[in-house]
């Protein structure tokens, strides 16, 4: 009878696979740009040799796709969790605030690699966080849409609406990341600056108009 406590194959090769992503944001978090780490660094902080590598990624990018990938699922499905709960709007605002914050802190490592991806490295990565932005931003309109939220407005206008906040939040991270540990005053103090920002963006929602353009004399 097989020892139950006794790790499979398939259990040794999801812990090196963890060992991998691990080791890749460890080097980030030193102050490297991914696309500056090679292949072989990456095998070494893992505790591995590099040809073992290529039994679970093809090559670095295909290890910075997943890494975008799990950021993404993860924060998508936090905040509509959070926009979901029966509170009044501003509520629900703030409190989608404070997730992100906290999930932001929690995954530092994570962060920072997705801020030096966002505007440098390859363009793999670059892209490939371009189209998780666009599906948080078209979750985002949808989720509007089923709390009743900005009814009049076109759906191609509700969805630019939804990506200022994405670009928002993007932008916020990096300042949340510069945050010096146990200061609650200013982490509450950008948490308010956030929420504010966000305002601007929903109230400037509710009040828009289209205007005819104004013909050339």
């Amino acid at each position: 009878m097989p020892d139950l406590d006794t790790p499979t194959r398939s259990d040794r090769k999801a812990v090196t696979h963890k060992a991998l992503l691990h080791a890749a944001l460890t080097l980030v978090g030193e102050g490297r740009s991914f696309s500056s780490i090679a292949l072989r660094e990456i095998a070494r902080q893992a505790g591995i040799v590099p040809n073992a590598f290529y039994r679970h990624f093809r090559n670095t990018d295909e290890l910075g796709l997943e890494l975008v990938e799990e950021v993404g699922i993860t924060l998508r499905r936090l905040l509509r969790e959070a926009r979901q709960v029966e509170l009044a709007q501003g509520d629900i605002l703030r409190r989608s605030v404070q997730v992100y914050q906290n999930y932001v802190k929690a995954n530092r490592l994570q962060f920072l690699f997705i801020a030096s991806e966002r505007s440098g490295g390859s363009r793999i990565l670059r892209l490939a966080i371009r189209n998780d932005v666009t599906h948080f931003t078209n979750e985002m309109a949808q989720d509007f849409r089923t709390l009743g939220l900005y009814k009049d407005l076109p759906t191609a206008r509700l969805q630019m609406v939804c990506g200022l906040i994405v670009m928002t939040m993007l932008a916020a991270a990096t300042d949340i990341l510069d945050l010096p540990p146990e200061q609650p005053l200013l982490e509450n103090e950008m948490a308010e600056n956030f929420v504010r920002q966000l305002k601007v963006i929903l109230l400037g929602a509710g009040q828009w108009r289209e205007t005819l353009p104004v013909a050339a004399a």
